[in-house]
Order: structure tokens, then C-alpha cells, then sequence
């Protein structure tokens, strides 16, 4: 999880900061309830998910790793960071609304050249994904 810095509040309105490295994708992610996204690790991307609406239970772990994945419940106003070289799955409880900011472009070619697919969680929402059966 990310500690967020505390929002500039005038009588504007408010300015929430949440990243300040230099990226080279910012997308708006849509996923339905009961959705899977991810199931994968990265060798050099690294992104930051920022929740407008909805949650994410997230599972993550270091690649290579035995042990079982964390989870983590991220809502509405929560960021997680997800370095390179870490196995994470996104299940998605509701409908829900995120920003992904990355390091990598989000070009095909560079994307897929950079994941690595892996099974983490299943259709269920299981953990399902292990070292020594992938």
C-alpha cells in the first residue's frame, strides 16, 4: 500500500498528489464484478493502482516465492505499488474503477515483451498458482 500525501485544500476544491516519477502510461481501467485481472509478474515495469470506485482484493508475492501470496483489500482513495519481480493477481469483489500508472508504455509489443504470464489466482478467486506446479 501507499501512504498518500495529505490533498491541498483550499476553497477550490482539493488537490490529491499521487505520483510524482517520471511513467510513461497512464490508463482508466474498467473491471465487473466478480473479474479477474493480472496474474502475471513484470520483469522492469512497475505500477501504481489508484482506486476511484469499487476495491480490489490484491495478491501479491516475490517471484520465485514458496510462500502463499498476501492479500490486500484496496478501496476507493487507496493506491498499491507493484514493483518489477513481483507475482500479483487483482480479483474484483464489485465494479471497479481504477488509474494504473506505469514505467513501461502500454504498447502491445512492449507490454507482452515485458510480462510474464503465471496462474496466481483462478476463475473462483483461489489461490491456485504454486512454484513448483507452474
Amino acid at each position: 500500500m501507499v501512504s498518500l500525501e495529505k490533498p491541498f485544500v483550499d476553497k477550490r476544491g482539493a488537490i490529491q498528489p499521487l505520483v510524482d516519477r517520471i511513467m510513461k502510461s497512464a490508463v482508466l481501467i474498467e473491471s465487473k464484478a466478480g473479474s479477474l485481472r493480472a496474474n502475471h509478474y513484470h520483469k522492469t515495469d512497475w505500477h501504481y493502482c489508484y482506486v476511484l470506485s469499487g476495491s480490489i482484493e490484491y495478491f501479491h508475492r516475490p517471484t520465485g516465492s514458496n510462500e502463499e501470496p498476501e492479500k490486500l483489500i484496496v478501496e476507493a482513495g487507496q493506491m498499491v505499488f507493484t514493483p518489477p519481480m513481483i507475482d500479483h493477481g487483482m480479483k474484483f469483489p464489485e465494479d471497479t474503477r481504477f488509474l494504473t500508472l506505469s514505467r513501461n508504455p502500454r504498447d502491445q509489443k512492449t507490454y507482452e515483451e515485458d510480462v510474464v504470464r503465471i496462474n496466481m489466482i483462478d476463475d473462483a478467486g483461489t489461490i491456485s498458482w504454486h512454484p513448483d506446479k507452474n
